[in-house]
């Protein structure tokens, strides 16, 4: 079954290549969607694929990469739209 999940990542998550490990699990898990920093620190990701998919992401996404410490993940689901047609790391 196909789903998204808008999340919120909270912790020291900007200037450790958060963004760009997002994207290799993205790619792994072949999931739609992007990636971008916010102005307070926080990453903001959008996933869309299969809940399964998209479940084993936010599970990889809580260890992040090497110098990375997430403290939270606020995961949002809705429904799938369809509208995504890759993953992106957005620099705004």
């Amino acid at each position: 079954m196909q789903a998204r999940a808008h999340l919120f990542i909270t912790g020291r998550v900007q200037g450790v290549y958060y963004r760009g490990f997002t994207r290799d699990v993205a790619s792994e898990l072949r999931l739609k969607g992007w990636v971008r920093n916010l102005p307070d620190g926080r990453v903001e990701a959008l996933f869309e694929g299969t809940k399964e998919d998209i479940e084993l992401a936010i599970q990889r996404c809580f260890s992040g990469p090497p110098g990375a410490r997430v403290d939270g993940i606020d995961a949002q689901w809705e429904d799938s739209r369809g509208d995504i047609q890759d993953f992106q790391v957005l620099f705004y």
